[in-house]
Formats: C-alpha cells, sequence, structure tokens
C-alpha cells in the first residue's frame, strides 16, 4: 500500500484506468459502428464548440461574480473598521482621556 502513496504512481495508475474504460467507450471497439459512417453518439464540431463557449461563459461569469463578491465583502470589513474606530474616539471622549 505504501507504493500507491507516491502521487506519480497513483496518478499513472489512475491514468492508465481511465484510458482502458475510454478504449472501451470509443466507437471504433464496436463492429456495429463500423458500418455506419456518422453515429449518432459522436458530437459534431460546432456542438464542442458550443459547450465549450457555455463552459467559458459559465467560468468567467463564476470568476466575474466571486471577485464582485469579495470587493464587497471587503468594503463591508472596512465600514466596519471605521465604526469601530469611530466608537473608540467617542468612548475616549466619554471616558475623559480625550478633549
Amino acid at each position: 500500500m505504501s507504493e500507491i502513496s507516491n502521487p506519480r504512481k497513483s496518478l499513472l495508475l489512475i491514468s492508465l484506468i481511465s484510458l482502458q474504460f475510454l478504449s472501451g467507450f470509443s466507437a471504433d471497439s464496436n463492429s456495429e459502428n463500423k458500418t455506419k459512417p456518422h453515429s449518432s453518439s459522436r458530437m459534431s464540431g460546432s456542438t464542442i464548440l458550443v459547450l465549450c463557449i457555455a463552459v467559458a461563459t459559465v467560468v468567467g461569469l463564476s470568476f466575474f461574480l466571486f471577485r464582485l463578491w469579495q470587493k464587497k465583502k471587503r468594503e463591508e470589513q472596512y465600514a466596519r473598521l471605521l465604526k469601530l474606530f469611530e466608537e473608540d474616539d467617542e468612548l475616549e471622549v466619554e471616558l475623559g482621556l480625550r478633549d
């Protein structure tokens, strides 16, 4: 079991297993798919392009929303910090520590 703990060996093992699964799912492995020139299970180039654009759009939108959330959170923390210091000034005046 200690042999598999090496990250490179485990990555190699996972990639070899996934290649075995991919080769089993390929269209060339079945003899019935060889007779059909265009199988319905294959995606066209335009479908792949649309999927790539959709994934890129989702990733871009997620990144934008994350940055917007970070900016809002930063502004809230800054406002809380300013409020904290304002309250300290009032407290010092009330205690007579400052004029």
